[in-house]
């Protein structure tokens, strides 16, 4: 009999025992939620509906963690993945949900959050989605390994469902055909020693308008409706072409409004969102904390032939403070990082007033704890969207339109 680990707890189920589950739900991180005993059980690439044989490996105090070891009645919405590594590598979540039934739960997923986490009791829309896309969409990946790559045996990938070990992976199926085509050379390279590294590091392939590149530090281009954006490869930059435009087309639209003159892009980086935006404001202010973003941002500008828009360095104690625009007359579109916004930005706009805010979230978590905060602060929320630019992950990114009370 395999032994328990020493820190293992017994109760209430022992070591590697096998139940039978009902799964009633999916948490955030696309494990299948099931009752047993008084207590939760979380059972990886489990779905919503199944009847399921689960084998405990961790007792919690407040839930227990089992592995899937056969589903005995599945989901309608069970689909055979297209990637072998499927279940092992932890890139992806949902390839064994189909699309419709994806799109459905991340509507319910930000559903639940902004009523959990910030009391609101608001409708959602139906996610936006691409089913032409749901594979071959991503435009970046960022394979890791651990020592030298030429070193026999060492794993070029991602990491690995649960764990810190890395899987190796010689092609992603939501990685763009370009990508997959430059992927074995590059692994080839690195088997090879000329990438110089000593111990782990991190690959780049970026599939751009200059075709696949792999320096970091490279500027390159892509581009959204019918304007063209420089970038650093290595830098924040949405990776999924096919979805972004979309994305970028519904925020403006939220940002539009009867007597809105003037747009605020917050968090602005390269200044995609006011650059798109331009012909729709009297005036637009990029803010940005990055000084080479800004740089970018303004030479985007002059390629695009954008007038209207100034980019200036956001200081965290005076983000509004150089700003001239009427607040009555001011929608502030908000982007921030997965971490959401900072205490201090969130009390100044709400100091500052805007007549609208759209927020554009890739973390709904830490969104919906700053629409608690503007919520409180006199705002409402009049739109709820999600839109899935990551398929076959857990990702979802939202926009939420607010207005002044």
């Amino acid at each position: 009999m395999l032994q328990p680990p020493k820190n293992f707890n017994p109760e209430p189920f022992r070591y590697h025992e096998e139940i039978e589950l009902e799964i009633e739900d999916l948490t955030n991180l696309g494990q299948g939620v099931a009752r047993a005993e008084g207590r939760v059980v979380f059972v990886p690439y489990a779905l919503p509906g199944e009847r399921v044989r689960a084998r405990i490996w961790r007792n919690k105090k407040q839930y227990s963690e089992a592995d899937l070891m056969e589903v005995l009645k599945p989901s309608r919405d069970r689909v055979e993945p297209e990637c072998g590594l499927f279940g092992t590598c932890g890139g992806c979540q949902y390839q064994h949900y189909g699309y419709a039934a994806q799109l459905g739960w991340k509507r319910q997923q930000i559903r639940d959050l902004l009523q959990k986490m910030a009391g609101l009791e608001v409708p959602v829309n139906p996610c936006l989605g691409d089913p032409g896309h749901t594979y071959g969409y991503r435009s970046k990946i960022t394979p890791h390994f651990r020592r030298p790559p030429e070193m026999a045996g060492t794993a070029i990938g991602f990491q690995k469902s649960f764990s810190r070990a890395i899987v190796d992976v010689n092609g992603c199926p939501i990685a763009s055909e370009g990508i997959n085509a430059a992927l074995p050379a590059e692994r080839a390279r690195l088997k090879s020693g000329k990438g110089g590294f000593r111990r782990g590091g991190t690959l780049l392939l970026r599939d751009t308008a200059e075709g696949v590149v792999t320096d970091m530090k490279a500027v390159v281009r892509e581009r959204v409706g019918d304007f063209s954006f420089k970038f650093v490869a290595g830098e924040f930059f949405q990776n999924n072409p096919h979805m972004l435009p979309r994305l970028v087309e519904y925020a403006l639209g939220q940002a539009r409004g009867e007597g809105i003159d003037y747009l605020v892009d917050a968090y602005c980086g390269v200044g995609v969102f006011g650059i798109c935006g331009h012909a729709e404001f009297r005036e637009i202010a990029g803010i940005e904390v990055s000084e080479p973003a800004l740089e970018l941002a303004r030479s985007n500008a002059a390629e695009n032939g954008v007038a209207n828009i100034r980019f200036e360095l956001g200081v965290a104690e005076a983000i509004f403070g150089d700003l001239t625009f009427d607040p009555r007359k001011t929608v502030v579109l908000l982007d921030p990082p997965r971490k959401g916004c900072d205490g201090c930005f969130l009390e100044q706009v709400l100091a500052y007033g805007p007549a609208r805010m759209v927020y554009v979230s890739c973390g709904p978590d830490t969104q919906a704890r700053d629409l608690r905060f503007l919520t409180e602060g006199g705002y409402r929320v009049l739109d709820v969207q999600p839109v899935d630019l990551f398929p076959q992950t857990r990702h979802i990114e939202t926009i939420v339109t607010l207005e002044r009370g």
